[in-house]
């Protein structure tokens, strides 16, 4: 009986020890300076990126580099997440370039996202005191700078757009007409420069104009690149499954 139970239990223990030698280790992939991981998709979203000519499927785990234009599908949601940890996602149907993604180990931060189409969802990481932060996100008529903030964009197909800050504050600002490309509601993202500082109080025309969105505000930019003042919205007004879905991430995010 001894003899049968001994033969049992070392069988038991070869097929454990098989099992565990055999098991793949977890993917662990580690993100450098001018990438993007790629941490969720449901559904499908492609890119196609310099110095590739075709179009690549993206995956989990992917990194993807800045310069690269990115297509999701229907009913697809792509999440992303920066070297320093601040995290952007996108609705199905948007069309957006990584124009810029470098995060220093020093603190330093240059990022640059331009969206052609679609919904952005950015949960960006507060800025180091001292260090040089720029991070924006830009559409034809308009760029949102922050540091360290929580917001979305929506980029409708006529280029108007609409920004929602959610927490912190954002300083949105027009993309001057000698800078703007003519309105193209299809095909891959372009970048686009930063706005021209506005130098003291003086009439702002349709052509220049900054404002700082705040908490809890909202900001509705134009398809001819005019601006309406920031005013408040309630989470009551704001619960279509884009929010919804985007403040669950963040919630398990920080716990």
């Amino acid at each position: 009986m001894k003899k049968w139970t001994s033969i049992v239990l070392c069988g038991i223990f070869l097929m454990v020890f098989f099992a565990v030698a055999q098991a793949k280790p977890p993917v662990s992939v580690k993100m450098t300076r001018g990438e993007a991981k790629v941490t969720l998709l449901k559904g499908k979203a492609s890119a196609v990126c310099d110095g590739r000519k075709e179009t690549f499927a993206l995956k989990i785990n992917d990194l993807v580099r800045a310069g690269c234009e990115i297509t999701t599908g229907d009913e697809s949601r792509l999440e992303m997440m920066l070297p320093d940890r601040s995290m952007i996602r996108f609705a199905d149907n948007t069309k957006f370039r990584l124009v810029q993604v470098d995060v220093e180990a020093q603190g330093d931060r240059d990022v640059e996202i331009s969206v052609t189409v679609g919904k952005i969802w950015t949960n960006v990481r507060k800025s180091m005191p001292g260090k040089k932060d720029k991070f924006e996100v830009s559409c034809q008529n308009a760029v949102a700078g922050v540091r360290g903030t929580v917001y979305r964009v929506d980029v409708a197909n006529d280029q108007s757009a609409l920004v929602k800050v959610y927490d912190g504050e954002v300083r949105v600002a027009s993309i001057p007409r000698a800078q703007q490309t003519a309105i193209a509601p299809v095909g891959p993202p372009q970048p686009v420069a930063g706005p021209t500082p506005v130098e003291g109080p003086r009439p702002v025309s349709m052509e220049e104009w900054v404002y700082i969105v705040k908490t809890m505000q909202k900001i509705a930019i134009s398809a001819d690149g005019r601006a309406t003042e920031p005013e408040t919205f309630t989470e009551v007004e704001d619960m279509d499954d884009w929010a919804k879905w985007n403040r669950s991430r963040d919630q398990r995010r920080h716990r």
